[in-house]
């Protein structure tokens, strides 16, 4: 996939606002996950998470979408709404372009969505404002939309209105994702250099790291290292979220997805780190 028909972003929303509903939607219209196979809060897979219906746990996903005959792949990093987790929005706000800034049209904007939107703001990231859930009978959706352009200083048609419940808008809104949000900026450098935004472990692998790819590219078997720590690994594996893990050749420049080390010591892994060429490394990029 070229990078010019890749697009990064993160949802931007208070505690349901609708955040989870309006991802499952976008997993099924993009045909990522079938519909026959469809559960409520795909992405969130603590039992804490489904139980209570809010999300904890940062969860990638790629998913493809067509637009005028032009594939594109659409990478989401579903993130917390609620304050407690504010430190997991920012680590994936670092790792896109673009942020959907999801507001309820039955509670209008809160002041945590402001931080967080401010925070989207200060890294230059593109915001596409969407008022959800408009199939409420308490949806005031047209008095949100007008407060969401005032606060933005916005033209009102640039607000998007949408139904993770019935699908309405959504298909504009992935359109709208392609339209506006940039695609990842390519660069000279050659060499692998790939943003550590989260990591998980698995007792057989070790540390799985969650990486956007900002320069270069990375295939299994190749020689890295962590630019902070200076652990030095042969990388086991490498996919992508479709949600679940999707072993692949290679990660290129502008994907998101996963490196297996195969390190077995927790403290070797940072957040914020930057994974590079052990041969002929690269600087880190700026941390968290």
């Amino acid at each position: 996939m070229e990078v010019k028909n890749i697009r990064n972003f993160s949802i931007i929303a208070h505690i349901d606002h609708g955040k989870s509903t309006l991802a499952d939607r976008m997993l099924e219209m993009t045909g990522t996950i079938e519909k026959r196979k469809m559960k409520e809060q795909v992405l969130d897979s603590m039992d804490l998470e489904r139980e209570r219906g809010i999300t904890i746990k940062m969860t990638p996903v790629r998913m493809s979408y067509t637009v005028n005959a032009t594939s594109y792949i659409l990478n989401l990093i579903d993130t917390p709404g609620h304050i407690d987790f504010s430190y997991e929005v920012s680590r994936s706000l670092k790792a896109v372009e673009g942020a959907i800034l999801l507001v309820d049209a039955t509670q209008g904007i809160q002041a945590q969505t402001i931080t967080t939107l401010t925070m989207a703001q200060d890294l230059g990231l593109t915001i596409i404002p969407v008022v959800s859930k408009i199939d409420s009978q308490y949806a005031r959706t047209e008095d949100v939309k007008k407060e969401i352009a005032d606060f933005l200083s916005l033209p009102l048609h640039d607000i998007l209105g949408v139904s993770g419940k019935t699908g309405e808008g959504v298909h504009q809104l992935l359109s709208a994702i392609i339209s506006r949000i940039p695609a990842p900026v390519a660069s000279k450098e050659k060499e692998l250099q790939g943003l550590v935004f989260d990591f998980e472990y698995s007792p057989h692998r070790g540390i799985i790291v969650f990486t956007r790819i900002m320069n270069g590219s990375v295939k299994k078997g190749d020689s890295l290292i962590f630019k902070v720590t200076g652990e030095h690994f042969e990388a086991t594996g490498v996919g992508v979220f479709v949600p679940e893990e999707k072993p692949v050749t290679e990660l290129t420049i502008g994907e998101i997805g996963y490196i297996v080390t195969g390190i077995k010591n927790m403290s070797k892994a940072l957040v914020g780190d930057t994974v590079t060429s052990f041969k002929n490394p690269l600087p880190a990029l700026s941390g968290y």
